[in-house]
């Protein structure tokens, strides 16, 4: 059965943006109609576009405001010209938005892809976003969580849905190394100079990801190895103030469209977050390349580590003497990471293809069809394929509305577009 499946998501870069574009790759593959809608800004509408999915425009900033109306009509528009079997939405802002104008009138899947309520540091504030995220589950006729931790963490604060765990997982043809795949090669071709052993955090520069808590650790790994150097892979707002505070041992790469190298460069990868959609893309593909990882002990964290990697690989949050003492360790002792490191990529290549992820979502669908179905909503549709004002979905109405604040829809396929893309197809940062 050939579907016509909708992703909508207003976080265009790094994690989501990888996310979005496998899972339309994969469905794209298995001959489904696959939509993008996303903004113009970003990676996401190029790298979806370069792998086989259509993508339209969706015009969305990051934080609720003044143009939320405009952004719910605009995602009202997209579903009633595309007419979905499923919409799939991605991520905080897509999922405010998409659920507002849904409603439960086609059958939705939302992956929060992180909490919102996590990002949220006013007590008051934070309390409106659980609640929010409390209402709109009844929009969602299925939650897509990548881990055990990021489910409890919802049913925690009072969240009820039916919810499917579906692990994250990565693209292991792309992550396979190259011939020239030593650490030493890795190092020539990036321009890294020196031997010593190198710690790389592959991550936006923001307060989510923590640098500013690493950057404290590796004041004190900086006293235990001499000569040990540490690279911050990632573009952000958060630059030039982790930069006034960095040592001379740490360097700023920026935003890379490919990080493999940087991977594989590395004798150690780190992640300090203070809070993850539960299962961080980075360090599984450090893992997929066979690399040892260090990070923050976020719910999920330690779901997508073999059991006895714990130890070494998990710091509490917030803690840079303990973040420093791992890194130390596996710094110091380079056969022990290189043993960690092998052992996680057959961890991650067992565990964690991102085809079994696009095998899994089919399920999800599934799901989430059944239950819309099973909902006034759905047989309502069944009954006479109306429109949410009861009318029939005629031709003019298929066209979809233009409605008070929607733009109107600008299609965009790779190499048709008012923009340039890049050649790759990965961006971190």
């Amino acid at each position: 059965m050939r579907r016509t499946i909708l992703h909508i998501a207003q976080s265009s870069e790094a994690g989501v943006a990888r996310v979005v574009t496998d899972l339309a790759a994969g469905q794209c593959a298995r001959g489904d109609q696959v939509i993008v809608a996303c903004p113009m800004t970003g990676t996401l509408w190029w790298t979806a576009a370069r792998r086989g999915a259509r993508v339209v425009r969706w015009d969305a900033v990051r934080s609720p405001g003044p143009a939320l109306p405009r952004e719910v009509a605009g995602v009202r528009h997209i579903v009633d010209l595309v007419r979905p079997d499923v919409v799939h939405l991605h991520s905080a802002k897509a999922g405010l938005a998409g659920r507002l104008a849904i409603r439960g009138r086609v059958p939705t899947v939302y992956q929060p892809h992180a909490w919102s309520f996590d990002a949220v540091s006013a007590a008051a504030l934070r309390r409106a976003t659980v609640r929010w995220e409390r209402t709109g589950a009844r929009w969602a006729h299925q939650v897509v969580c990548v881990s055990e931790g990021e489910r409890a963490h919802g049913t925690a604060v009072g969240i009820r849905s039916r919810c499917t765990v579906v692990r994250n997982g990565v693209d292991l043809d792309w992550l396979t190394p190259p011939e020239a795949s030593s650490r030493d090669a890795a190092r020539q071709r990036l321009g890294v100079c020196g031997t010593g052993p190198l710690a790389v955090c592959v991550a936006r520069l923001c307060r989510q990801k923590g640098q500013d808590v690493l950057l404290d650790a590796w004041t004190e790994v900086e006293g235990r190895i001499p000569g040990a150097g540490l690279v911050l892979v990632g573009g952000g707002l958060d630059r030039s103030v982790l930069a006034a505070r960095a040592s001379s041992s740490v360097g700023f790469a920026g935003a890379v469209v490919d990080p493999r190298d940087w991977y594989l460069a590395a004798d150690l990868v780190v992640l300090a977050s203070r809070w993850e959609a539960g299962m961080a893309l980075a360090p599984l593909e450090a893992m997929a390349c066979s690399r040892p990882v260090v990070v923050t002990d976020v719910p999920g964290a330690r779901e997508f580590l073999p059991p006895h990697h714990v130890p070494f690989a998990v710091v509490p949050l917030e803690d840079p003497g303990a973040l420093a003492t791992a890194m130390a360790r596996l710094l110091a002792d380079p056969a022990t990471g290189r043993a960690l490191g092998a052992e996680a990529g057959i961890h991650v290549r067992r565990h964690h293809d991102v085809r079994q992820v696009v095998e899994r979502m089919y399920t999800v669908y599934d799901d989430a069809r059944s239950v819309w179905a099973a909902s006034p909503r759905g047989s309502q549709d069944r009954r006479g394929r109306q429109s949410p004002q009861g009318r029939p979905l005629g031709r003019q109405n298929r066209q979809g509305r233009q409605g008070r604040w929607a733009k109107p829809i600008r299609e965009c396929r790779a190499g048709r577009s008012s923009g340039t893309a890049p050649d790759t197809r990965r961006t971190a940062g």
